[in-house]
C-alpha cells in the first residue's frame, strides 16, 4: 500500500475554481431567465426549424440535465450535455466569455468577469 500525495497548493486551487464553475454552470442553465446579465441563451437555425414545443423542450432537457460522467465531463465543469429531445440527438455547450464576449473570460470562476453563452445544437451542428 502506497502514500498518495497530497495535491498541491496549485491543484487545490484549480480543483475549487472547476467546482465553482461547475456551480456556477448549473445555476445558468437550470434558471435561463435568471439574469441576461450573467449571459444568453442561443441555438441554431436547425433547432430553430424544429419549432417552438421542440425548443421549448430542449430548454426543459438543459434544465433537468444531470448525467455528468468522466468522460463527457472530463474536467467537471458541467460545460456540455448529450440528450435526446423527441426521439432526436441533441447537444448544449456553455461558453465563457470575458463581460463584452470578445474572447474567453479571463477569470472563467469571477462572475463579475464571465458572460456565459449556452448554445443548442444539433450534433451535426458542431
Amino acid at each position: 500500500m502506497t502514500d498518495k500525495e497530497e495535491p498541491s497548493i496549485q491543484e487545490q486551487a484549480r480543483l475549487a475554481e472547476m467546482i465553482a464553475i461547475a456551480e456556477q454552470n448549473d445555476l445558468f442553465r437550470q434558471k435561463p431567465t435568471l439574469n441576461e446579465a450573467s449571459g444568453r441563451w442561443v441555438y441554431t437555425a436547425a433547432i430553430n426549424a424544429e419549432g417552438p414545443a421542440f425548443l421549448e423542450d430542449c430548454v426543459k432537457a438543459v434544465g433537468e440535465y444531470s448525467d455528468f460522467t468522466e468522460d463527457n465531463d472530463p474536467y467537471g465543469t458541467h460545460e456540455m450535455g448529450f440528450m435526446t429531445v423527441q426521439g432526436k440527438k441533441v447537444w448544449w455547450k456553455i461558453y465563457l466569455f470575458d463581460q463584452a464576449y470578445n474572447m474567453g473570460s479571463p477569470n472563467p470562476s469571477a462572475l463579475v468577469e464571465t458572460r456565459r453563452v449556452l448554445t443548442i445544437l444539433f450534433p451535426v451542428d458542431y
